[in-house]
């Protein structure tokens, strides 16, 4: 993953943050639907399978809210 200097970030739009937040709601779902499966069955090939989906989920989820923190410097502060 290649990284990006702060200073050439641009701020996110509303409708890009709100597609971030979305995302993350989504994979935490996925990791979440995953964890419950691997607990309901028994065949240690499956669950072996759905941890390795939930790990990945959770990856993606860590990637998308790192990169909402990365942009948080950018954020336009409201004005008093």
């Amino acid at each position: 993953m290649e990284t990006v200097n702060n200073a050439e970030m641009k701020p996110l739009t509303s409708k890009e943050l709100d597609y971030l937040v979305d995302c993350i709601s989504n994979e935490s779902t996925l990791a979440k639907h995953c964890a419950a499966t691997t607990a309901a069955i028994t065949n240690p090939a499956v669950q072996q399978s759905l941890l390795g989906m939930m790990h990945k989920h959770e990856q993606h989820m860590d990637r998308l809210v790192q990169s909402l923190q990365q942009h948080q410097s950018l954020a336009v502060s409201p004005s008093h």
